[in-house]
Formats: structure tokens, sequence, C-alpha cells
């Protein structure tokens, strides 16, 4: 399968597919009855197992790629070719980009072109400007109030005198940090900054580094994304879009915490907020931590564990810092793992964005994410980017087989991947032409030059293979419907789930006729008692090969209080009723190939996940009210491509390792 798509790329995922008849919104269950009575489970899709036709498909592919340059202006409705100014260097459609020269064998990707500019000098040695911002905060929010000071440090680039320039800035906590070891604001970090301003200022943009409340030289407390964050980073958007060297558009990026300022800073509908780029972002606080009622382990704590010290510190601002936040965060983080939500007030809905973002904002989005991002989970992603889309947004996603990291850097995405998280995608998960992707964005979004990008998606799959997606997930997807102690046999010789992480049943296809290509958001809707009002299921979703090694392929988890979903708490008898836990897994893409078979393991916790607060005995009924429902795609309907082929050192000796293993 690896070697075949490397090799062969768009040939062998361009076949003929075969019909499958079935009626509208039809679920597809995957039992048949053989002759000797035993289930089959049934297929669907076109098979993608190497050794077919390669001369035929050779045609294929011609024919394929030719489509593929008729079609580009009218596959996706969101691509566009408007006229108007060019920008000075060459653009490249993706589904070309293996065929051109992009730097491939550093640390991190590269603008194919250099700009004109140079950085302007200032009195420093790293050329940049610090300022403060002072903004009003409601008394309410405590410490400095009602005197916000935010800090930030700006680069600008030696354009001609009058000539106002769009600003890409980084908001977060990093900057300037003691209790994480960081320089100063004025020194470009080394994650993000420097690439900015080494790449795309030269372009004609500048650059800022802001510190949020709290952090740095922010005054206030470090509220955790909490109100006076939010007005401190509108503050420092209003500012950095109307100085006399800014041409009113400011744009947002960063990962992780640096990834969830510009979330909060689109849900105030900021006029000079032209485009954000969430990276690993955070759409709530809460939806970090919890999922389904279910605590991640770092959950009740995470508050001022982590991010309090930022302001209290043990320096002279500790006073003036000291707010309510640094009390109502505990204990907001404690009562979620006790009741399962709000505790104390309106703590989390305060620091939910992506509703306030729907209604309030006016720019686009430029949404990247690691699927197997094990600090923020690609739900933050998916569905998001099709919310977003429905609300017409420009949007457009670019989610790989990475974790918590940005798409260009091989030595990190070898490191931290691996079997069944990542690694068997390696290296075609790296992006070296990532900066030439963001530097063709801010053109258009900051500086209305250039063509439209194509507003899809960049998907790529467990196995490494990239493709487009007008949505994510798919639209128009099959269902196959696998029923517990049918398709999916119990191999594990019990039903009940005990509060152990150890103890539950283990469910296992037959293996599969021909290979199947799960894609989105599989679920697990599930029959259960329970012996108590609480309980929990974290649900293992694995392919396993003929030889009987398995691999990881998505998981999920649910305290069975909110067995509906979502953050209402129901209430049922215990032993006597019997409810149905729809659970959703994590986002997954994966190829399960012939003769595979899936597992899924159902335990009470697992990964960093806390046991429940309210232990319970599960057991689990099974029949058609308990299944596994997995959408599946066909490969021949999809756009492929390749990216530029990785050149670092790690990509190579990776590549021949992996020559010399086959």
């Amino acid at each position: 399968m690896r070697e075949l798509h490397r090799n062969e790329g768009i040939k062998a995922l361009l076949r003929p597919a075969r019909a499958v008849e079935h009626a509208e919104d039809e679920v597809i269950v995957g039992e048949l009855i053989g002759d000797d009575g035993r289930p089959e489970v049934s297929y669907i899709g076109t098979p993608i197992e190497p050794g077919h036709a390669v001369i035929a498909l050779a045609a294929l592919a011609v024919v394929a790629m030719f489509l593929l340059l008729i079609l580009q202006n009218f596959v996706f409705d969101s691509v566009e070719q408007p006229e108007g100014p060019q920008g000075d260097y060459e653009r490249v459609p993706v589904w070309e980009r293996a065929n051109w020269p992009y730097i491939t064998d550093g640390s991190y990707s590269h603008v194919m072109e250099f700009g004109p500019y140079s950085l302007s000098a200032t009195d420093n040695e790293w050329n940049s400007t610090h300022q403060f911002v002072e903004f009003t905060l409601p008394l309410a929010e405590g410490g400095s109030a009602p005197n916000g000071l935010v800090s930030l440090a700006y680069w600008l680039p030696d354009v001609p005198e009058g000539v106002q320039v769009p600003m890409i800035a980084e908001f977060g906590p990093y900057f300037d940090e003691q209790s994480v070891s960081t320089p100063s604001i004025e020194v470009p970090g080394t994650w993000l900054g420097q690439m900015i301003i080494d790449q795309i200022l030269p372009h004609g943009f500048g650059f800022a580094q802001v510190s949020v409340m709290g952090t740095g030289r922010s005054n206030h407390c470090m509220d955790l994304m909490g109100n006076a964050e939010q007005l401190g980073v509108d503050a420092a958007v209003t500012w950095l879009g109307t100085q006399n060297w800014s041409n009113g558009k400011v744009a947002m990026i960063g990962k992780s915490y640096d990834g969830s300022t510009p979330w909060q800073a689109a849900m105030f509908g900021n006029e000079h907020l032209a485009t954000i780029v969430p990276i690993s972002g955070l759409i709530g606080l809460m939806e970090l931590m919890w999922k389904n009622g279910s605590n991640e382990a770092r959950a009740p704590f995470m508050h001022n564990v982590v991010y309090g010290s930022y302001g209290l510190d043990g320096d002279t601002g500790d006073i003036g810092n000291a707010c309510p936040d640094y009390a109502l965060g505990p204990a907001a983080g404690a009562g979620a793992y006790v009741w399962g939500g709000e505790a104390v007030g309106t703590y989390w809905e305060e620091r939910y964005f992506l509703q306030r973002v729907l209604d309030n904002y006016n720019g686009s989005v430029y949404l990247i994410q690691g699927m197997h991002d094990w600090n923020v989970d690609p739900h933050m992603a998916v569905p998001t980017i099709n919310i977003l889309k429905q609300h017409g947004i420009d949007s457009k996603g670019l989610f790989g087989q990475w974790d918590h990291d940005y798409p260009d850097r091989p030595d990190y995405h070898f490191d931290r991947s691996g079997e069944g998280r990542g690694r068997e995608a390696y290296p075609q998960m790296t992006r070296f032409d990532w900066m030439q992707d963001m530097l063709e964005w801010f053109d258009y979004y900051l500086k209305g030059i250039g063509d439209k990008p194509g507003l899809w998606i960049e998907i790529q799959s467990n196995q490494g293979e990239w493709r487009l997606e007008d949505h994510y997930p798919p639209q128009g997807m099959e269902t196959l419907a696998l029923d517990l102690g049918g398709a999916l046999s119990n191999i594990g010789g019990t039903t009940t789930i005990l509060p152990d992480a150890t103890t539950g049943p283990v469910y296992e296809t037959a293996p599969f006729e021909e290979g199947i290509w799960i894609a989105g958001l599989p679920r697990l809707h599930v029959d259960v008692s329970t012996t108590t009002i609480g309980g929990q299921i974290y649900a293992l979703m694995e392919d396993c090969d003929e030889s009987g090694q398995c691999i990881h392929l998505g998981h999920a988890i649910m305290d069975l209080r909110y067995h509906e979903g979502g953050t209402e708490e129901q209430i049922w008898i215990p032993l006597l009723q019997t409810i149905n836990a729809k659970m959703e897994f994590f986002t997954i893409d994966a190829y399960v190939g012939a003769n595979h078979t899936i597992r899924l393991s159902l335990f009470s916790t697992g990964d960093d996940y806390l046991p429940a607060s309210t232990s319970s005995v599960v057991s689990v009924q099974e029949g058609t009210g308990s299944t596994l429902q997995l959408d599946i795609i066909d490969p021949a309907d999809k756009l492929w491509f390749e990216p530029p082929t990785c050149t670092h050192s790690y990509c190579l000796d990776w590549l021949n390792q992996t020559a010399e293993s086959t």
C-alpha cells in the first residue's frame, strides 16, 4: 500500500468504482449471512491493493491529470480566478508543486522567492520596537483594573516613505516569560516569528509579537483566555490596524495557545482583523480538556498549576496581577470533573469562542490541525471547518498526520510520531510548500493581490496520501454499520466494563474482502445499563493485520451522564433502564487493507483521561442497537496530489530504512 502510492501517485487511486446501490440516507449494515450461517463483513469502495495493472492505470493517470487541470475552476465552488494585480512570484497549484524547486532539505519550509524589502533598523539589535497598549478593563476583573496594559513588539519592512503595510501578529503567553525561559518580547520567536520576519516581511508585511494579559510585561492577571485577555487581544488588534504605517489590515497566526488567541480576536468582529491562521488552536477552553463530560488528566488543575504561575511569579507586580480568576479557575476545573459543567457561574461560557466568531467575524480562516494532536484534539478543527463554511466564512483547511506541531518540521514529525500515530504517513506529512501558501494567503486577504486561494481542505490519510476535499468530513459518504455481537464478534468473552481501566469487551470484524477507506467522524452508538447514575466508556478502534498486529486508528470517550452527547446531563434508572450512549470518535482518515480486521475495545478509561468521578459497572447490550458506524469514501472519486518530496536527512534516512526492510 505504502510503496504503491509513493511510486505511482494518483494512478492507483483513480480506478473506476464499482457501483453500490442504496436508497437515499440508507445505512449499509455490515453483516451478511453466508451459506454456513456465519456472519460475513461486507465492503464498500474500490479495492486499493498492490499488484494491480500498472500499465492500464498509467494511461488513466494521464487522463486524470488532464482533467484536474480542466476541472480546477469548477470542481470546488470556492475556487475563483479574479482579475487584478498579481504578486511578483510564481503561483503554483497544489497539484503541480511536486515538480517545482521548493527548498526541501531544511528544518522548515521556505517561500519560493524572497521579497525586495529588508528589515527596517531600530535602536536595538533585533530591529524591533516595543509598545504598551492601554485599554479599559471592567472593575469586576479585579487586579489592575480599570487600566489594562498590553506589551507588544513589532518589526517593519523598509518600504518607501508613505507606503502602508499590513500586519501579521502572534499573540500568546510565552514572550518575555521567566517561567518558560523565553527571551524578551523584542526578540523574534524561534518557533514562528523569525520565519515570518525572514520570509514574509520582505514581501511588504509587518510582524508583531503580543503578550496576553498577565504574561511578560502585560499587566493584570493571567486569566486563561477569559474576558480580560480577550479585551486585551482586541485592543492590540485595533492598535496594530490604526498606526500610520499600517494599511488597516491585521492577520493573526500561531500554534497551541497562540493558535487560540486568533479565535478570541475574531469574536469581536474587529474591522481590522482580516484573516486568522489558527494552528492547533482552541475554539473553547472546556472543549480542550473535556469530551462528553470526560476529563483529560490535566483538566482539573490546568488553570493555575500551568498558567497561573505566569501572573504570580514572585515579583513586585504580583499584588497588581491578582484577580478573581485565580480562585475561580481551580474551582471551575474541579467542579467540571465532579459535576461535568459549570460550577462557578459562567466560567466556561466566557471561554467559548466559536459561536461568537460565527456571529461577528467578517474575515477569513486558514485552519491547520494535526490529526494525531495529543494536546489540542482535532475536534477543534473537524467539523469546525464545515461549520465555518456553512456560515459563509472563507475557510481553508490543512489537516496532516502530525501531532501538536507545524506542517513543516520533519525532525519533530519523526520524533513525535509512532506506529499508528502518524509514522505510516512519514515523511509525506511534511509540507515544504507551506510558507509559500501562507504568503499567497496573506497577499490576497491583506493586500488584495493575486488569485483567490482555493478554499478547500487538504487532508492526509494515515498512509500518507494527500487529497482535496470541499468539506471535511466529506459530503455524500456511504455508511458501514457494524453491530456488536454480529459483524463485530465478541472475542473478549465479556460484555461488562469494570471501572478498573483494563476490563471490558473486545470486538473484531471478520477480515475485509477488500480494503475500505474511513473518513471523518466515526460513531459508536451502544446500548448499556449501569449499576449507578454514572460510569464511563473509552472506545479504542484498531487496524489489525493478518499476523494479529494492531495499530491505533482512533478513540472515543464519554461520561455516561452525558450519553446523548454535548453538555446536558441526563438521568436514568440504574439496573432497570437501558440507555444509548452516542459516542463520536476523534477525526480519522484511514485506509484498512484487504484481509485486515477492525478491533474495537471498550474500557472505563484510556490514553490520558481520568477515571469517571461517578464510578459504575457498565453492561453492554449487543445487537442492532449497538453499532459502530464508519463513513466510507470511494478513492476513485477524489482529487489526489503529491506535495514536494522531503529531502531532509531525517526523511532520507527513514525512506532508506523503509526500502531496506521491504
